[in-house]
């Protein structure tokens, strides 16, 4: 993970070495069940899913070329919308055997967006739950295609999804018009595997094997096209950063639909042979404190928000941590307190952060289990191997170390584009290959970077910029705070102004007027929330991200505000 030699600008490249995999995610596959055949690959236990992964291997090609015997050919989009089960790490492993593009699904989704995303990137067949939580998956997905009720598996011809023939339900109940998931691996005969056998060796690293669609706060989702080479040599790298061996074992309950779970997760450990455990099929604390315990798991991964509420789940004290050594915490901005909590109170003495994005991954820096505590728990760590990052101003200049701008990553993780939206890629990546994250970012003199905001959410009051991150991180110190989100909100004399939004830990009690006291004399006045308002709990992704924009717009209806107008 050692960077060049320091720079006067905001300029790091990774390392040379280990290089980079020259492979597929099927013959990676194949290669963990030829070196650690016997090892446990996934464990389930919800499910009474305890495989091998010479079974996981046997079991994901019978699924590939069942996918193959529905006439799919190599490049066809196949969508999974389910969440985190062992279906879903099937089909992950099984549309890259067959070289078909896997299209992520998430499981938030509703119809208009399911049909968006179906019909943006022209998916042909559609693996779905039947439901989870309030959500009738099969339900939404009659609505847009009613013609499913009256025609055979396969035969769909529906108004609203022009290119999707194939709905396939997961569980054991039939409907009408579609196939059974079980059911796919008994229609493959002979001829389809060896077709499936043939496929193998034509397929290139630099195909594209995964679309993921960005959760943007404006206008609809883009959809991020990444290779084998992108996503398999990351997950490779980010098991290397945390040290991972087919010894570890791996706690996964963040969602398999995105980079984190899928990439992060499931090929960091099949490129280490380190089995993958899911606790529940959406994120439970419960869930994860008894995995933890009982599978022994030796890492874990999560965002801020999940590692709060394993932190404060009243079962936390009773629970046996002792086999965690290391893990992530990305997806947001990780509160320093909580990192703090979290080495200190689950064991986790080589936790890790890493930051990147879809488009990225998603990982370009992260850091190493050996690097100064200090930096552990305040920076996103330095560039990853074979990577370049770099910070510019708002012409697109390198700027000095130490001086916020925003945040470039160039190399091989890098995304093809944004599936058919040529416009948008070009926005997103420049001429020379820099992937611009808008996220806001500073590098100190040794290479490690600190995210201090979104462009977007920097707050400029009465001409001073304001992070908000820098004033969570003060109130996390608050002895009564458990969360907290600071957003912009209009104000008539200076623009914006700050608003603190805090969750109080359980049982406790704050008034505006200490917390406000909290603050002054202790950060500048500027900096002070005009607002404080107490909240249960913020508007978040599925993902755990906090939905600032939604925040914002709440808080300014509740405080009966109206954006200034501006020229």
């Amino acid at each position: 993970m050692s960077a060049i030699a320091p720079s006067p600008l905001s300029h790091a490249a990774g390392a040379h070495q280990p290089p980079l995999l020259d492979s597929t995610i099927g013959a990676a596959l194949a290669g963990a069940a030829q070196r650690w055949g016997e090892r446990e690959a996934l464990v389930i236990p919800q499910q009474g899913v305890r495989w091998t992964w010479a079974e996981l291997l046997e079991r994901t090609d019978a699924l590939a070329a069942g996918l193959l015997a529905l006439g799919l050919q190599r490049g066809d989009r196949v969508g999974i919308w389910a969440p985190n089960c062992a279906e879903w790490t099937l089909m992950q492993f099984a549309t890259a055997r067959a070289g078909l593009v896997l299209v992520n699904i998430n499981p938030a989704y509703r119809s208009s967006e399911l049909a968006y995303a179906l019909n943006k990137v022209g998916c042909k067949a559609l693996v779905l739950a039947p439901a989870l939580k309030t959500s009738n998956y099969i339900e939404i997905l009659r609505s847009l295609a009613p013609e499913l009720d009256t025609c055979a598996p396969g035969q769909l011809q529906a108004k609203a999804l022009p290119e999707l023939r194939w709905a396939i339900r997961l569980g054991t109940d039939s409907t009408p018009g579609m196939l059974r998931f079980d059911e796919l691996p008994a229609r493959a005969g002979e001829a389809q595997r060896a077709q499936l056998a043939a496929i193998g060796p034509t397929l290139s690293p630099d195909d594209a094997i995964n679309i993921q669609f960005t959760s943007g706060t404006t206008g609809f989702p883009k959809g991020a096209t990444l290779s084998h080479r992108n996503i398999l040599n990351n997950g490779f790298f980010v098991g290397e950063a945390i040290r991972l061996t087919p010894q570890d074992r791996l706690c996964i309950p963040v969602p398999l639909y995105h980079c984190f779970g899928m990439v992060m997760g499931n090929l960091a450990c099949v490129t280490h042979g380190c089995a993958m455990v899911y606790p529940s099929e959406a994120f439970d604390p419960l869930a994860v404190l008894q995995a933890v315990q009982a599978e022994r798991c030796t890492a874990l991964y999560g965002v801020p928000t999940m590692f709060i509420a394993v932190l404060d789940h009243p079962q936390f004290a009773a629970t046996d941590l002792s086999s965690l050594r290391t893990g992530i915490m990305a997806g947001s901005p990780c509160p320093i307190e909580v990192m703090k909590r979290v080495q200190s109170q689950m064991n986790m003495r080589e936790v890790t952060i890493a930051y990147g994005m879809t488009e990225t991954s998603p990982v370009s820096t992260q850091s190493a289990v050996d690097d100064p505590v200090d930096r552990r728990v305040s920076t996103v760590g330095r560039v990853q191997p074979h990577l370049e990052v770099q910070i510019v101003d708002t012409d697109g200049q390198v700027v000095p170390r130490g001086t916020v701008g925003e945040l470039c990553t160039r190399g091989y993780s890098v995304m093809q584009g944004y599936w058919g939206d040529a416009e948008k890629t070009a926005e997103a990546i420049d001429p020379e290959g820099w992937m611009h994250t808008g996220d806001l970012a500073t590098m100190d003199e040794e290479g490690y970077v600190n995210i201090v905001g979104r462009l977007k959410d920097m707050v400029i009051r009465g001409g001073e910029n304001v992070y908000p991150r820098e004033i969570e991180e003060f109130y996390y110190r608050h002895p009564k705070v458990q969360d907290v989100q600071v957003v912009g909100v209009a104000d008539s004399r200076y623009g914006e102004v700050l608003c603190c939004c805090i969750v109080l830990k359980p049982g406790e009690q704050a008034t505006v007027q200490e917390l406000q006291d909290f603050a002054r004399g202790q950060i500048a006045h500027y900096k002070v929330p005009a607002y404080i308002e107490f909240v249960d709990a913020f508007p978040m992704t599925i993902t755990g991200k906090i939905q600032k924009f939604v925040l914002r717009d709440t808080m300014m209806k509740k405080l009966g505000l109206k954006a200034a107008a501006t020229a």
